[in-house]
């Protein structure tokens, strides 16, 4: 396992799947996190199988939709933990619906979370970084901002995303002297609770396991399988790697079968 000794990271999104799984990972291998989200409750628990002494791990309620979540999240980090070093960028929000049908509140809650959110929390973050001299900042973008998959119409979603891929790339340019790197992995079907926000438990029991045969792999990714990719990216080992976007997809980019 990687080693974070004595590093301090923020998982937005972190109360479960797979923003939960890196920050597990990273207190395991030695690092102090704050783990954020909209349910406090949901983070209380999600902090205590963690990390059972809570020693290494904070919770912050909010959304992320709100700069000053942003800046809140920051704050905790550097109050009781000294600083911060990595920003997993991962908070976000999918429900499938058709383009005729999405309504304004709709599409702004979309941009709202996924672009405007992650772009705040990168700059509150970056600006804490470079008290550090440097960082690294992963975020979670998506395979539906580099194909449009028909099965799943997701317009808006997509847009935002496309937007936090170029924000990647912008980001690397302008933070590079600052000895900061931001990357992206975009991954597929991953099993996470997300599909519980709009769909009955039975609906997500039966849909998910058709989408196993849509990654060339043969199976629908887990939550393990894109924290590994996420910490590749925020750990040392990726010291010349900034500006690119990850696909982790079970091979779903490479064409089809």
């Amino acid at each position: 396992m990687k080693s974070f000794s004595n590093k301090v990271a923020i998982i937005t999104g972190g109360g479960s799947g797979i923003g939960k799984e890196v920050a597990r990972r990273l207190v395991a291998a030695g690092a102090a996190v704050v783990i954020g989200g909209r349910n406090g409750t949901k983070l209380t628990e999600a902090a205590r199988d963690i990390d059972p002494s809570l020693q290494r791990v904070r919770t912050l309620a909010g959304d992320i939709a709100d700069p000053a979540t942003a800046e809140r999240l920051v704050q905790l980090a550097e109050r009781e933990f000294g600083g911060l070093d990595i920003l997993i960028n991962n908070a976000g929000v999918f429900a499938p619906k058709p383009f005729l049908d999405v309504t304004p509140a709709e599409y702004d809650g979309f941009l709202d979370i996924i672009l405007k959110g992650k772009f705040f929390m990168a700059q509150a973050a970056a600006k804490a970084m470079l008290k550090r001299g440097g960082g690294a900042i992963v975020q979670t973008g998506s395979l539906w901002a580099l194909q449009a998959i028909g099965a799943t119409p997701s317009a808006a979603y997509s847009a935002a995303n496309a937007g936090v891929h170029a924000l990647t790339r912008n980001l690397a340019l302008e933070l590079a002297n600052a000895n900061i790197r931001i990357n992206t992995v975009a991954p597929a079907v991953v099993e996470t609770p997300v599909y519980d926000t709009f769909m009955a438990p039975e609906q997500v029991q039966q849909v998910l396991p058709t989408f196993n045969a849509f990654h060339p792999l043969g199976r629908n990714g887990q939550p393990a399988d894109v924290a590994q990719a996420i910490l590749f990216l925020a750990s040392d080992e990726a010291s010349w790697i900034t500006g690119t976007v990850l696909p982790v997809d079970g091979g779903v980019t490479a064409g089809r079968p």
